[in-house]
């Protein structure tokens, strides 16, 4: 390493190389060079103006995860720009999603500015100049990756750049949820499994992206993988009711219901048979926690959606080989056996 190099360090683990860039062990005054290196390194080129006199430390850690490169990021206050003189010099193209875990920031692009808070996510072209400004010390999850590996249209990606979209509701709260898992999980993806796990998640991105902007192709074949993810969203959003049907579920999302049982029958099982392992699930262990919480099978039972206690009895033997009784009382020491 040359005095010039911010520290580095690298692991391989998973499959999946790590890299980690920080500024921790440097001297204050060293700080501001080796930062604008460390995220020029680790992203695409972008001045760095950082808006303090005695700089934070900063650290980003990588992984490369088939076409998505995932990095947390922790930093101090300070301003990057994305300028015309940098776009014409690397001409890259990128998205770059980010998810805000601690602060806030402000960012600008094509004629919009807006504050994204902590639970937040928005996307930034490197196509195109942008600015984003923090004030205070920082916490968020970058995934950039080539602009060609998202399928949606110029016109509908810039309409929503520099865009605020809350992660703790709605469909926004689908592509949150999946891309924090992504990050939680990257270490732990072999090569084929992590670039089918990004695959589905560019596909749930480019289906809200097309939802947002009023092309939702609900039945196209390129969504299937975004759409079953949000289906069995709605449908863990809506377990304790009785009246849960394949039918209604397909209303929701405006699909038949003879594409949606399509849909669980390219993963080995039916819309039913999910919605009946789920409910049973979230029994056996609440029927653990029940004696605590002075609750009977028959109310544990009807809480996840089985309004007759005598089938949930029969499903629950048939399924785990014990009675729901008697795994209240006995647990794991009651001989059960685990569902298929």
């Amino acid at each position: 390493m040359t005095g010039s190099e911010p520290p580095v360090d690298q692991d391989a683990k998973g499959g999946m190389m790590s890299v980690v860039l920080s500024t921790a062990t440097l001297s204050a005054a060293d700080r501001i060079e080796r930062w604008h290196e460390a995220v020029t390194q680790a992203f695409i080129p972008l001045d760095v103006n950082i808006l303090e006199e005695d700089p934070s430390p900063g650290r980003i850690v990588t992984h490369q995860l088939g076409a998505i490169q995932v990095s947390d990021v922790q930093t101090g206050p300070q301003e990057v720009t994305r300028s015309k003189r940098l776009i014409a010099r690397d001409q890259k193209e990128f998205l770059i999603l980010t998810l805000q875990r601690r602060g806030s920031a402000v960012k600008e692009q094509d004629g919009r500015e807006c504050l994204i808070q902590s639970g937040d996510f928005s996307i930034s072209d490197s196509s195109r100049v942008f600015r984003k400004r923090v004030e205070g010390k920082v916490c968020f999850t970058s995934f950039q990756f080539p602009r060609k590996e998202l399928r949606v249209r110029d016109e509908d990606l810039r309409a929503l750049t520099a865009t605020a979209f809350s992660g703790r509701g709605g469909s926004a709260a689908m592509v949150a949820t999946y891309f924090t898992r992504m990050a939680r999980e990257v270490t732990g993806f072999d090569d084929f499994v992590g670039r089918q796990f990004v695959a589905t998640g560019l596909d749930l991105l480019a289906l809200f992206i097309n939802e947002r902007r009023g092309r939702f192709r609900p039945q196209a074949p390129e969504t299937a993988p975004a759409m079953i993810l949000r289906v069995k969203d709605h449908i863990l959003q809506n377990l304790s009711d009785p009246d849960l049907s394949p039918t209604d579920i397909a209303a929701a999302h405006f699909i038949s219901a003879r594409y949606l049982h399509k849909l669980f029958q390219t993963e080995g099982t039916t819309v039913g048979e999910w919605i009946r392992i789920q409910r049973l699930e979230r029994c056996r262990r609440d029927l653990l926690r029940s004696p605590a919480l002075g609750l009977g099978v028959a109310t544990v039972a009807r809480r996840w959606g089985f309004a007759n206690p005598s089938h949930f009895s029969r499903v629950f033997r048939a399924t785990y080989g014990i009675a729901p009784r008697d795994w209240q009382l006995h647990g794991l020491s009651g001989g059960q056996r685990t569902a298929e």
